[in-house]
């Protein structure tokens, strides 16, 4: 096995490690009857609320694959695109290194409609950077709306750091907009090309990419008690920065780095009742996807088997 193959499960692992001990320093002091007592606690109307917005945002996911299969100009049945998508992004969530097996699994099912490897490559990296894009587009906004944010994580320089930020990510997206309005020259990496995608499909990504954010926030944003809670803006600003990190972690499910850096953001609440939400949400978003996801890989590999 080589060093190439080893290195990203090796920085995941150790992310999880470092992130547990850190939990568990975090965690002094509750007990796991404090976090059944914050699980029983929800009610079931956020119980419902949560898991209604865990599907809208596993719909507006499936949605990326379809415009990055609109920006290739392949045509592929939708029911066969919202599967895949949902297989991916139900996988690589839980795997780690979200962009590496999202793009085995793409080639994987993509390859069997006729996509070849470079079709897949920027169908993997206009996903990427819808993400990317969104993050951007979302949190600027919190942090304008929510300038003591980054505060929560770093002693900062306060609010002007938050504007600058803010007026910076919103800049970026500015010039990607301002780049497809004007149509400029594909990328160029080797024979690898990347064109920038018509309007329309921005106007998609703009629209799309931050209601599945909106949505994943919710899910734990339903979850948390209103004791305390700091209001959905603020929430879903920690939960955009947990997230983030949890993803360059590559951890298989940001185990251990979500709740770290979540709970930092949230010091003013009770930890029991934060992890209890955090809980909540690994169930709706991670685990019960992961379970569907399983038995949609399986039937697909069945066909696969049987059409030899």
């Amino acid at each position: 096995m080589t060093l190439k193959k080893i290195f990203w499960p090796v920085v995941g692992l150790t992310a999880v490690a470092v992130s547990v001990w850190l939990l568990v320093g975090e965690l002094r002091g509750t007990s796991f009857d404090d976090v059944r007592d914050g699980i029983v606690a929800i009610p079931p109307t956020a119980w419902a609320a949560s898991a209604l917005c865990s599907l809208i945002a596993y719909l507006a996911l499936a949605d990326y694959d379809r415009m990055a299969l609109a920006h290739l100009g392949k045509r592929v049945p939708v029911t066969f695109v919202a599967l895949c998508s949902f297989t991916t992004y139900a996988l690589s969530h839980n795997l780690g290194g979200s962009v590496f097996s999202g793009a085995v699994i793409r080639y994987r099912a993509y390859t069997t409609k006729g996509l070849t490897a470079q079709d897949v490559g920027v169908l993997v990296a206009f996903c990427w950077f819808t993400f990317v894009l969104s993050t951007v587009l979302v949190i600027s906004v919190v942090l304008l709306g929510v300038p003591d944010l980054l505060d929560r994580f770093a002693d900062l320089a306060g609010p002007k750091t938050a504007q600058v930020a803010a007026f910076g990510g919103l800049a970026f997206v500015a010039a990607y907009v301002i780049g497809s309005l004007l149509g400029l020259k594909p990328l160029r990496i080797g024979g690898f090309q990347l064109h920038y995608p018509t309007l329309p499909i921005v106007g998609r990504q703009l629209l799309i990419g931050p209601m599945e954010l909106l949505a994943a926030g919710a899910v734990i944003y339903f979850a948390l008690p209103a004791a305390g809670n700091p209001g959905y803006l603020t929430v879903l600003g920690i939960f955009l920065v947990s997230f983030s990190v949890a993803q360059i972690s590559h951890a298989p499910g940001g185990l251990g780095v979500l709740e770290v850096v979540f709970l930092t953001g949230m010091s003013e609440m009770d930890p029991s009742a934060v992890l209890a939400a955090l809980l909540v949400f690994r169930l709706f978003y991670l685990i019960v996807p992961l379970i569907l996801a399983l038995f949609v890989v399986l039937l697909f590999e069945r066909d696969q088997f049987l059409g030899r």
